[in-house]
């Protein structure tokens, strides 16, 4: 009932991919029943962080990233959702950006609703999204004119911008092409921040 060590490692080796987290199909698909799984929560070698969303006890004595709690939101969409906006920014560490909220770009038919998240529904090209541990989020370049387009605040594009620049990571060309694609208002934010960061 319990597993034995062939399925707790089936199942850590999934988690060890998602900072520990998992869902509780995957634990099923390992070879944990719904019974089991109930112990192991109950015993606390599982800590139950969101329904059918659980993590290795053990993770919470490891050091953590700041992206933890990430893989989290990636669990809860099915995977269907990918960092974006300002929590773009925050992974890529561009700019002065902090969100209190979790932004997240999901299919435009995505159901799924939660208070602690802001959703926008996109179809996000391949070449838009970057794959980190356990979670996917857009490119510097896509949550920068994404960002923009939001009509976030333009010290934080502007942060953004001269951060991206300053690493290497786009040239100014590419960002204007980027904002131009998502219309007037990222255009306009990003047309500012390059100005600010020509001065």
């Amino acid at each position: 009932m319990l597993g034995d060590d062939t399925t707790r490692d089936k199942l850590w080796r999934i988690a060890a991919r998602q900072r520990g987290y998992f869902t509780a199909a995957q634990a099923l698909k390992a070879g944990y029943s719904y019974q089991a799984q109930h112990f192991h929560v109950g015993r606390q070698n599982w800590i139950r962080i969101d329904r059918g969303i659980y993590r290795f006890r053990e993770y919470l004595e490891l050091p953590s990233a700041d992206t933890d709690h990430l893989v989290r939101w990636s669990l809860w969409s099915r995977d269907r959702a990918v960092m974006s906006h300002t929590t773009a920014l925050a992974v890529h560490d561009l700019g002065i950006a902090n969100p209190a909220e979790i932004h997240l770009t999901v299919p435009p038919g995505f159901r799924a609703k939660d208070s602690a998240v802001v959703l926008h529904r996109a179809n996000l090209a391949a070449a838009d999204i970057e794959q980190h541990e356990g979670f996917r989020v857009t490119t510097p370049l896509r949550a920068i004119a994404e960002s923009a387009a939001a009509a976030v605040d333009q010290d934080l594009v502007d942060s953004a911008v001269a951060d991206a620049l300053f690493r290497g990571l786009t040239s100014r060309r590419r960002l204007l092409h980027a904002a131009q694609e998502l219309g007037a208002r990222a255009e306009l934010g990003v047309e500012r921040a390059l100005r600010e960061a020509a001065e």
